[in-house]
């Protein structure tokens, strides 16, 4: 599918589809065996210059690179986001209209200022309604790891448990009055890579929602405690947190309990991911 020359003159309904386009983003740490592997999406709409990024940041996917390429420069993948988002504060990225072609003379200095190891694959055109659904999908067909079909109800990873977060979400009409993917560096300290999956704003308080996968990774329950300790001490607002984990904690475990009580000591709520529709209830009429 190719990108409509005539985007500039066409008026899309908030709800139709749209003609946007993508670029799959690849690490190619070596020139001459030219083998790469895709490690990011890009997705915008050329009309407008909405965007949507997305790059690797799960362990299971740097375990992929280094498995293809043990020489990979993790730290150099590590802060990508956060590199490309900061060298283009002023692109935007919810609805400001830009003139197509200032937004395709960025796209060129994207390509500019990526080292040799870093390149954007050629641009392919995709409608979509939801630049948020249809990046999640893109990242799916071409970057997150390949698994095999599982039972039901096998337990996931955060990705998985994002995905299904999201979807509830959009079905309670709350995913415009929601921030996705906060930086942590803006209240602990800069390089942080950490990023809060979700935030909203209430009455005077600031809230975040961050994914934990409890059978994986446990000791994550620390990392999250301290990030958010260091939000409540420097947030100008109130401040609320909830764990949403893969399954719900039980006293008899010795690790669900020590996540429990990790987490309840700085003030987090931990709330089971089968029970995320209900708590997600409660909230809605609290953000209208």
């Amino acid at each position: 599918m190719t990108e409509p020359s005539n985007l500039e003159e066409k008026t899309w309904p908030e709800s139709a589809e749209r003609a946007c386009a993508y670029r799959i983003l690849r690490y190619t740490p070596n020139l001459v065996r030219n083998e790469w592997v895709n490690i990011g999406v890009l997705l915008f709409d050329p009309r407008t210059g909405e965007r949507r990024l997305r790059v690797i940041e799960e362990e299971e996917e740097y375990r992929r690179v280094r498995r293809l390429h043990p020489e990979a420069d993790e730290l150099v993948l590590r802060a990508l986001r956060d590199d490309l988002e900061d060298r283009f504060p002023s692109a935007p990225a919810a609805g400001v209209a830009e003139n197509t072609g200032d937004w395709q003379r960025l796209l060129a200095k994207w390509d500019e200022m990526l080292s040799n190891a870093l390149q954007l694959a050629p641009q392919k055109g995709v409608f979509a309604a939801d630049l948020d659904a249809e990046l999640e999908r893109l990242y799916a067909d071409h970057v997150a790891p390949q698994r095999a079909p599982s039972r039901v109800g096998a337990q996931g990873s955060r990705a998985a448990m994002r995905h299904y977060c999201s979807q509830v979400f959009r079905q309670a009409r709350l995913w415009e009055r929601l921030q996705k993917s906060v930086r942590a560096d803006e209240f602990t300290f800069p390089g942080d890579p950490m990023r809060l999956d979700y935030s909203y704003r209430r009455n005077g308080t600031r809230g975040f929602v961050q994914t934990l996968s409890v059978t994986r990774a446990p000791a994550d329950a620390k990392l999250l405690a301290y990030t958010a300790e260091r939000i409540s001490a420097k947030a100008s607002l109130k401040t609320e947190f909830a764990a949403v984990t893969d399954v719900e904690l039980k006293m008899e475990n010795d690790r669900h309990r020590f996540v429990r009580d990790t987490l309840r000591e700085v003030g987090i709520d931990p709330i089971p991911l089968e029970g995320f529709s209900v708590w997600v209830n409660k909230l809605k009429p609290l953000l209208q």
